[in-house]
């Protein structure tokens, strides 16, 4: 998604209430706006208790080592996010403090860093396998949480593409038979909610973002047996997607069910690109939203 959707009944960012763009790609919310995006994290919470999930809570930053296990710096080395300090010596603080701190376009002017073992999350399921590696499931998890996840991008537009995002996942970890009985499921589920409210949805199949994808190996396999399905609103923005991830975090987290390799997948929503869509679609006034938002406004 390289372009901006056109606006239907969405007014102008600068002026729409309770709404503030911060132009390294993050949006601030409150008011009526900030109720929106509580009640649509209520509406999937009460999608993740038709299977009962789990659902947990996980800081922002994630192991180095453990993305590692994923191949992830050398699949989306384009999207990292690093956590950086100064190195704590005192001769390495006072250099930094006798400098200029920032250049002329407001970038940070650093000295000497500390060894970076850590990043932003870029996914919010990824701290699932970190959570049970190295377990036998004697029955399938069900899961959910909501990250503020990061993923660094070429540009970015409000609400649609952001460095800094929402999203809310359910998760399924067990046998094949049992993730994809998950999967199914909720892509039921979701798509009656799209076709009560006549919403302009389509189903596309889709690969992750990739670097140099002709090169990797992942990317092939996902092309030959596609494994994502993501709900494309208005023919162009992916606002969530549904996820067969086989056994690839089993393997790579040591995560067994029944002696094997578990399987995992997941459901994922992304929290500013369903406000986009709902304000574009209803509008900014609440009493035009849907009913299934408006009961969960607080």
């Amino acid at each position: 998604m390289s372009n901006p959707i056109p606006r239907k009944k969405l007014p102008s960012l600068e002026t729409l209430e309770g709404y503030r763009w911060v132009q390294n790609g993050q949006s601030n919310y409150s008011g009526n706006l900030l109720r929106l995006y509580q009640a649509l994290d209520a509406l999937f919470i009460s999608w993740s208790r038709e299977v009962q999930a789990e659902e947990h809570q996980f800081p922002i930053f994630i192991q180095a080592k453990e993305l590692k296990k994923l191949d992830y710096f050398r699949s989306f080395p384009h999207l990292i996010t690093f956590a950086a300090c100064l190195d704590p010596s005192e001769e390495n603080l006072k250099a930094y403090t006798e400098t200029e701190t920032l250049d002329a376009n407001g970038a940070a002017t650093l000295t000497k860093l500390t060894p970076i073992c850590d990043c932003l999350t870029p996914a919010a399921c990824y701290h699932f396998y970190i959570t049970f590696q190295g377990r036998e499931l004697h029955a399938p998890l069900y899961l959910t949480t909501r990250a503020n996840c990061f993923r660094r991008e070429t540009h970015y537009i409000p609400l649609q593409r952001q460095w800094n995002f929402g999203m809310r996942e359910i998760v399924c970890v067990g046998t094949s038979d049992e993730v994809k009985a998950f999967l199914e499921k909720y892509r039921k589920l979701v798509g009656e909610f799209f076709e009560g409210l006549k919403f302009p949805i389509q189903w596309l199949q889709a690969t992750d973002p990739f670097f140099d994808p002709s090169r990797n190996p992942k990317y092939l396999m996902q092309r030959l047996d596609p494994v994502k399905h993501e709900m494309i609103y208005e023919g162009e923005l992916s606002i969530g997607s549904i996820n067969f991830h086989r056994n690839y975090f089993g393997e790579a987290f040591k995560i067994s069910r029944g002696g094997e390799d578990a399987y995992s997948g997941c459901v994922a929503f992304g929290m500013d690109r369903w406000i986009f869509a709902l304000l574009n679609e209803y509008g900014p006034n609440a009493k035009d939203w849907p009913e299934e938002i408006q009961k969960r406004l607080g």
